[in-house]
């Protein structure tokens, strides 16, 4: 019975090198008839698995499709909000404002005191915390107002932010312009933004716990706010790179030993650019830009004496202001240095315009950059020059990031 079933089946099957839509059925040499009229297989293929009735270029995947331009330019106009909102809080940082608002609502702080009674009862709310206490003793409620309301300003422009990416995502999505990669994406980076919030309030209360043991001006934790402004670079770092990724056509360059490493070493100054903006951070948080205001020594000596004043040796690097400071100047040097090389290899490479374009301005921009930090240090850091300087930081990774985009590998 086994022997007959099988034989049975053989005869359902095709000869080798008939097709699917007609040819000959059976080891007989007269021609088999064709198939039906409606979409199905013919008569010869029935008892084949479905995965043998099909064509095998139907069983090919399909390409997903194609992202819209839209994407990208939201993506773009998304890493602009958040661009925004670096150098707003860097303001509020330099006035000190960031302290001003005691508490944290996502929707009850979105409307601000308007009478007087409202204001005299948020001033104090202030004036229970060190702040007020230590440094601000003797403000009025005019000038409590300028910094809460820069403070403010910081909140809501993060709530945009949120909004920006938040709703054109689910529009996306909805629409169905989002590839199955480009949603997991597009989640991380929704996610992202929502930390990014309950981050920055993390690092406000560290500024409003009392500390009895300390006479130090009150301010928030260098590691949180380091935290804080880390999240935000990478937030702003995927965002451009995803938008520029979508709306940039690719170079088709050749693959040579030279292009490789050229795109190696454009990685490894990106990370460079990106470790030196972060090192920013505890400069901010330790006031550290105060300690020497001289370069290229520092003060009379080029290693200071209170470099490793702290002990154990590994808190001077996060916790002693010369050390900081110190570290920041070694990290923006090697990163000039680093662009500068990056370039003069360039030019040893046939590159496309646009490719050209990305290096001279990744360069240039560095140049600049170094040139407001110096500024900075020597003016004793002047609000309106060192916000500068801190966007500055932003235009240069930009500009890395862009030479990056530049030079992705051609998808074969």
């Amino acid at each position: 019975m086994l022997r007959a079933a099988r034989g049975g089946a053989r005869l359902l099957l095709p000869a080798r090198g008939a097709g699917a839509a007609g040819g000959r059925r059976g080891p007989g040499p007269g021609p088999g008839p064709g198939p039906g009229p409606g979409p199905g297989p013919g008569p010869e293929l029935v008892g084949l698995p479905p995965h043998r009735c099909l064509p095998r270029r139907l069983l090919q995947r399909a390409p997903p499709p194609a992202t819209p331009p839209a994407v990208g330019r939201w993506l773009l106009a998304c890493s602009g909000a958040v661009a925004g909102a670096v150098v707003l809080g860097g303001v509020t940082r330099l006035t000190e404002s960031g302290l001003s608002m005691v508490d944290w609502h996502l929707v009850k702080e979105m409307k601000p005191p308007r009478t007087q009674q409202e204001w005299e009862a948020e001033f104090r709310k202030y004036q229970q915390f060190p702040e007020f206490k230590i440094l601000n003793h003797d403000m009025t409620l005019t000038e409590f107002k300028f910094i809460w309301y820069m403070e403010y300003s910081h909140r809501m422009w993060g709530r945009v932010v949120g909004l920006a990416y938040i709703l054109p995502a689910a529009y996306f999505w909805r629409k169905g312009w989002l590839s199955r990669p480009m949603k997991g994406r597009v989640l991380a980076l929704c996610g992202l933004v929502c930390f990014q919030g309950l981050l920055g309030w993390y690092m406000v209360k560290s500024g409003l716990e009392e500390k009895p043991d300390s006479y130090d001006i009150p301010r928030v934790s260098q590691y949180r706010l380091a935290a804080h402004l880390g999240s935000a670079l990478v937030l702003y770092s995927a965002s451009l790179w995803m938008g520029l990724s979508l709306l940039l056509p690719r170079h088709k360059l050749p693959v040579t030993h030279q292009l490789l490493r050229l795109r190696q070493f454009a990685h490894g100054t990106t990370a460079l650019i990106f470790l030196t903006a972060l090192s920013g951070a505890f400069v901010a948080g330790l006031d550290a830009g105060l300690v020497y205001n001289s370069f290229p020594k520092m003060g009379e000596h080029w290693i200071p004496d209170d470099l490793l004043a702290f002990s154990p040796v590994l808190r001077n690097i996060f916790e002693n202001p010369t050390t900081v400071q110190f570290d920041h100047r070694i990290l923006g040097i090697a990163s000039i240095v680093a662009v500068t090389a990056l370039y003069l290899f360039s030019r040893k490479i046939p590159l496309p315009r646009r490719t050209r374009m990305a290096v001279t301005s990744l360069l240039a921009v560095a140049c600049m950059q170094v040139g407001l930090g110096i500024s900075t240090l020597l003016m004793y850091v002047p609000t309106p020059l060192a916000a500068t300087h801190q966007s500055g930081s932003l235009a240069l990774l930009s500009m890395a990031l862009w030479l990056m985009s530049e030079l992705r590998r051609v998808p074969k």
